[in-house]
């Protein structure tokens, strides 16, 4: 057993979602399809944004990195949940179910801290236009996204350290669809008041703060945009943000209601939903939310469409 053979419990069974038998089916098929495209969605945001040079700065380079993180978070968790929705023992072992926690917790706050770096990426670009490409400069970009990276993979060790220092006896019933703290602490036989707590301080530090961040990058923007005195530059920037903006609201609303407000871990079928709006609807739309009103994303997929059809046809 894992961790000095402390726990008795060696694997765990989700409860998954109460439904029956036609409408697992309906649900396996809406998440496999909502999968497939959230990854060629995000694949094709990768693809387009690394080799185009008319998408080389700043905030394609954060897109791109986010696309390829929602590739990665999604992947932790759906594949997993489509085998359980058809299958009646829905089992993960002790040590897969830590292996799970850990990346879930890596890519969550990995990705808190690309939606505040976005954020703070379009305040300098609008209300410091004239020192923005210095401020912003390659290096500036490559140093903070390798620290949301860092950051987010050291910090989703304290969850993974306060729940393997817990004791499991049995039960081993997660009523949930994929392992994570909260979810886990219900089922220990030791006093979790500690882990709890630490598991609440560590969720509000990093989704409250990141927000705060982006808040505080935004209001500053809003000024910015107020003094503008040209109608063509306040819509021109606006809708260089209205996209972060919708994407974070869908997954900031869905995540401080989850983890923050409710600390205690309720998993009721509520909650279930909303870990399923963030984990799989959210990273579906970001493709189509950044793309939709993106001239340059256009004109580079038009462009390389271009090219395959005369080299296909050459």
């Amino acid at each position: 057993m894992a961790l000095g053979n402390q726990s008795s419990v060696q694997e765990f069974l989700f409860q998954g979602f109460s439904i029956s038998g036609k409408h697992q089916v309906v649900m396996f098929f809406a998440i496999l399809g909502i999968y497939l495209f959230t990854l060629l969605g995000n694949t094709l945001i990768v693809s387009l944004v690394c080799p185009s040079p008319r998408l080389q700065n700043p905030m394609y380079f954060f897109l791109g990195n986010f696309s390829f993180l929602e590739i990665c978070y999604t992947s932790v968790i759906v594949p997993q949940t489509l085998v359980h929705i058809l299958e009646k023992r829905k089992a993960i072992s002790y040590t897969g179910c830590l292996l799970q926690l850990f990346f879930c917790s890596s890519f969550g706050c990995t990705e808190c801290l690309l939606l505040s770096t976005m954020a703070y990426d379009r305040y300098l670009a609008i209300c410091h236009p004239l020192r923005y490409s210095s401020l912003m400069r390659s290096s500036v970009c490559i140093h903070l996204t390798v620290f949301s990276w860092a950051a987010g993979l050291l910090g989703s060790f304290l969850p993974l350290l306060m729940v393997t220092r817990l004791l499991f006896c049995g039960p081993n019933h997660i009523n949930h669809f994929f392992c994570e703290a909260l979810s886990l602490f219900p089922l220990s036989c030791t006093d979790i008041s500690t882990s709890q707590l630490s598991m609440f301080l560590f969720a509000s530090a990093v989704v409250l703060d990141s927000s705060l961040l982006i808040v505080a990058s935004y209001a500053a923007i809003l000024c910015a945009i107020l003094r503008t005195p040209s109608s063509t530059g306040k819509q021109k920037a606006f809708q260089t943000c209205a996209s972060h903006l919708m994407v974070v609201s869908l997954f900031y609303g869905t995540l401080i209601f989850t983890y923050v407000a409710s600390p205690a871990g309720s998993t009721s079928g509520l909650n279930k939903g909303l870990s399923l709006l963030y984990i799989v609807v959210t990273p579906m739309l970001n493709p189509i939310i950044y793309s939709l009103r993106n001239s340059e994303i256009h004109n580079v997929m038009g462009s390389t469409v271009n090219r395959i059809i005369d080299c296909k046809f050459t």
